[in-house]
This record gives structure tokens, C-alpha cells and sequence, in this order.
């Protein structure tokens, strides 16, 4: 007898009825820049394919995604320099840019899952993602400034918001925050494991938000750690996060795994900026082939335990997939 793990790969339908994991647009939430302005469509180097866009072509990039059949969008917002300040002021005003984009996107695609970045980064003078006083990221001085953002994020309309700031004690801040003002619905998607990382270059290019003096390792996690993974799970889960998530995604691939296995919750993964632009890069150069490479990128990050994928990529592997590509 002869032993042939190949025979179950000898056909297209053979292999498709065997394939262990299968990934799919449901799967997937595609990160967006908005900036004011009308038709403003702004490209971004280091993010090829990506811009900054006025909440006009905001909405159109929207009914693309519904119609692709992305479950999701996660904004983030490029404010001009001189509206920006040491405690992050403008996340809190009603009339914001991000709260305008996030009623534009209801209004539009109301059945789209509208997803909010909560931290002080994309509003602050400093570059951080908390109150920098001094030296230091003050973390207490920080909480309820990122609670009350939540809360104006989900009056617009926001149905999840996803705290990415690393602040210890936040989830609970703005789970409670939320609930006191009518807003118990409103999910959180914790930042629950989010790396130090190098990997995030081309997203602080677009937002123009890397900090200005220092770095976020007192904050975000030491890439050599994994079991602290864990310590940051429990807290989450005790706090009330609805969802978890690891960031970055593929060089992480081992800690999704791990949260994986510990938690019931579902476990989102971020194809963060740096791991998409490598990809780009290499296709342009004639290195790689970009489709094939993002569609096996993404089902790596299905495969080892992520049920949500926030990736740049995402329209475009939606549309693959809806065309019937594999990796």
C-alpha cells in the first residue's frame, strides 16, 4: 500500500471539498483615510492603492466595499495640523470630521458596520496616543478623555468602536462611559495585543501622526513578548471588550494562535500598513505576484485562529474572491 497525501490535491473540486479553511469577504474590514475638503483624493506614497478622501468619495469607496461585500470600514482621520492639540480637543466635537464621515457612511451604507479608532494620535500635537505630560503618556489623565471620545463616535452612528491607544484600564473607562449614555449596544473591538512595531510607517504617513519627540514602547507591547499576551486578554475580557484584537497581523501569526486558543470572544487581526505596502512594492518591481500574495497573506491570518481581518487589501480580495481566485 502506498500512502499519497496527493491524491486529495489531484483536482480543483477535490482540493475545494478538503480545504481546511476558507476565507471570505465577510471576513474582512478595509481601513480608510478621510480628510476634508469635496473630491479631494489625496494618494499616499508608502500606501499604494490607498488616499486620503474627502467624505464625498468616502461614501462612493463605501458602496464599492457594500457592493464587493465587505462586512466592514474602520476610519481614521487626517485633520490638518492646526487643528490638533496637546489633549486631543477635536475628537470631541460634534460636528468633527470624523463624526460627519461616520453619518455620511450610515446614511449611505446603512447596513455597512461602521468601525471608530479610539486615541488621542490623530488629534494630538504630540503624535501619541495618550495625554503626554513631561517625559511621559499619563495614563489616567488619558481615560476619560478616550471614554468621552467613544461616546461622540457612537452618537454619529458609530456601531463598533475600537479602542487602539494601549492605555491600561480603557475598555472598562469606555465601556461604561457608553453604557451610561444610552449607548449599550455599541460594540467594543479592543486593540488587546498591540505590538511596538516597526511595521506601522506608511498608516503614520497617511494620519501624519508619528510622535514627535520619542516612540510608544512604554505603551504598546514589546515585540519579544508573547505570554503578556495573555495578562493584556484577561484584562480586556474582564473589562468588556466584545471583540480582541492582535496587531500586527502576519509576523504575529504565533500570538493570534495563542489568543485564539484562550478566549471565546472572536479574535480580529490587523494586515497592517507596513506588511501591505511590502507586498505592493514587490509587485511593482515584478517580485511578486500581488493578488495571489494578499489572498495567501489573509488566509495566513484565517488560518491561525483571526475571525475578523482588517487589512488594505481587503477590497481588492473581496473583488478576487468574488471573481472565484484562491491563494
Amino acid at each position: 500500500m502506498h500512502v499519497r497525501p496527493r491524491r486529495n490535491r489531484s483536482r480543483a473540486a477535490l482540493r475545494r471539498l478538503v480545504r481546511e479553511t476558507r476565507l471570505s469577504a465577510d471576513d474582512l474590514v478595509l481601513p480608510l483615510f478621510v480628510q476634508e475638503g469635496e473630491r479631494l483624493h489625496t494618494p499616499i506614497a508608502s500606501l499604494p492603492g490607498h488616499a486620503r478622501l474627502s467624505i464625498d468619495l468616502l461614501v462612493e469607496t463605501a458602496r464599492e466595499a457594500e457592493e464587493a461585500g465587505l462586512s466592514g470600514l474602520a476610519l481614521f482621520p487626517a485633520l490638518p495640523e492646526a487643528e490638533k492639540d496637546s489633549r486631543g480637543s477635536a475628537s470631541l466635537k460634534p460636528d468633527g470630521l470624523l463624526q460627519r464621515a461616520v453619518r455620511a457612511l450610515k446614511d449611505a451604507v446603512p447596513e455597512m458596520l461602521i468601525i471608530t479608532d479610539v486615541a488621542l494620535d490623530p488629534y494630538s500635537s504630540d503624535g501619541h496616543d495618550g495625554v503626554l505630560i513631561g517625559d511621559r503618556i499619563d495614563n489616567d489623565e488619558t481615560l476619560p478623555l478616550l471614554a468621552a471620545m467613544a461616546v461622540s463616535q457612537a452618537e454619529a452612528g458609530a456601531d463598533v468602536v475600537a479602542p487602539s491607544d494601549m492605555m491600561d484600564g480603557r475598555v472598562r473607562a469606555i465601556r461604561e462611559a457608553l453604557d451610561a449614555a444610552g449607548f449599550s449596544d455599541v460594540a467594543i473591538g479592543s486593540y488587546c495585543v498591540k505590538y511596538a512595531s516597526a511595521f506601522y510607517g506608511p498608516f503614520r504617513d497617511a494620519l501624519e501622526s508619528a510622535p514627535r519627540a520619542g516612540d510608544k514602547r512604554t505603551y504598546q507591547m514589546d515585540p519579544a513578548n508573547v505570554r503578556e499576551a495573555l495578562r493584556e486578554l484577561a484584562l480586556d475580557e474582564a473589562e468588556g471588550a466584545d471583540w480582541v484584537m492582535v496587531k500586527p497581523g502576519l509576523v504575529y501569526a504565533d500570538v493570534i494562535r495563542l489568543v485564539r486558543e484562550h478566549t471565546a470572544l472572536p479574535v480580529a487581526a490587523y494586515h497592517v500598513s507596513g506588511e501591505y505596502a511590502m507586498l505592493r512594492a514587490a509587485a511593482e518591481r515584478g517580485w511578486l505576484d500581488y493578488e495571489r500574495c494578499l489572498l495567501e497573506s489573509l488566509l495566513a491570518l484565517k488560518r491561525a485562529g483571526a475571525d475578523v481581518i482588517f487589512s488594505y487589501g481587503a477590497l481588492d480580495a473581496a473583488r478576487l474572491l468574488r471573481a472565484g481566485a484562491t491563494p
